[in-house]
């Protein structure tokens, strides 16, 4: 029988990839739990994500288009570029939906989520918030080092451009955004920071916008939340009160028995199950909200 990784690993994992620990603590803290019979080598093969797992959809499938565009950040910086896909028989206009990155950078299993969306008929763009650097260097440790060096509120200025980027397209019509992590904290920073910026918003496990920026949010949310991360969960009380206070119409799911990063599918934390849930309860609410 396959032992299970204890719940402490990850939330060392969490501390390790928030930065609150390096990666030299993590592995010393991970070497501890070989006493009860748990190699290093499998728990850090569980933990850290081996993005060969993480296409559900093809680069190559017949049913999308995928390119590289670029758009200003004026108040970014400058520049700013992601990986747009598109249905091959796309039916004009369409909803767009932004899909948002964690702290690392366009990562393959995000670009992928874009794919599933545009397999759903939506226009993806899933804008790389790296670019100024380079891009995503292709692995998580170099990725989340370059976005932590960067300017937090000039990356904001960049998400904030790519929605504007997308509703602009003449192929677009309403505007969803979802995220992941600290994509979650960004979708939840787009409802805030302009009304009307996006029309409906899904974070998965992110945190809030800074509070004085609440009482701008008047778009629809679904907040997706995993059951075993105290860390971003211990926020949601306060903004379940704010947006019940200003009628935003709002919903929240917590996933049972769940990781942070439950939804993606390249690490031990994936949850199938779940996360297949809440991919059809996202898609749901985008057609909900975005038709």
């Amino acid at each position: 029988m396959k032992q299970p990784i204890p719940q402490e690993a990850f939330d060392w994992y969490d501390e390790y990839a928030h930065g609150v620990i390096d990666r030299r603590t993590f592995l010393s803290k991970l070497g501890t739990l070989t006493a009860v019979g748990l190699s290093l080598g499998a728990l850090t093969s569980a933990l850290i994500p081996n993005y060969a797992l993480a296409e559900q959809v093809s680069f190559n499938d017949p049913d999308i288009t995928a390119s590289y565009q670029s758009f200003d950040s004026a108040k970014g910086y400058g520049e700013g570029r992601g990986y747009l896909v598109k249905p091959k028989n796309l039916r004009k206009p369409a909803p767009g939906i932004l899909v948002i990155h964690e702290n690392r950078g366009l990562n393959p299993y995000i670009k992928d989520v874009a794919r599933r969306a545009a397999k759903a008929g939506y226009i993806a763009f899933a804008p790389d918030a790296l670019h100024s650097l380079g891009g995503y260097p292709g692995n998580d440790d170099e990725g989340r080092t370059m976005q932590r060096s960067m300017d937090r509120g000039k990356i904001e200025q960049d998400f904030i451009a790519a929605t504007d980027f997308l509703r602009g397209m003449a192929d677009t019509k309403k505007i969803g955004a979802v995220g992941f992590c600290f994509g979650g904290y960004v979708v939840n920073m787009l409802a805030a920071a302009r009304s009307g910026l996006i029309d409906a918003g899904v974070p998965f496990y992110g945190t809030p916008a800074a509070k004085e920026l609440w009482p701008n949010i008047a778009s629809p949310l679904m907040i997706q939340l995993a059951e075993n991360d105290s860390r971003v969960n211990a926020t949601w009380p306060d903004y379940e009160v704010a947006l019940k206070s200003q009628q935003v119409d709002h919903t929240m799911h917590m996933y049972k028995d769940c990781q942070h990063g439950f939804h993606n599918d390249s690490t031990g934390r994936y949850n199938e199950v779940e996360a297949a849930l809440a991919w059809k309860r996202t898609l749901e609410f985008f057609k909900t909200h975005l038709a």
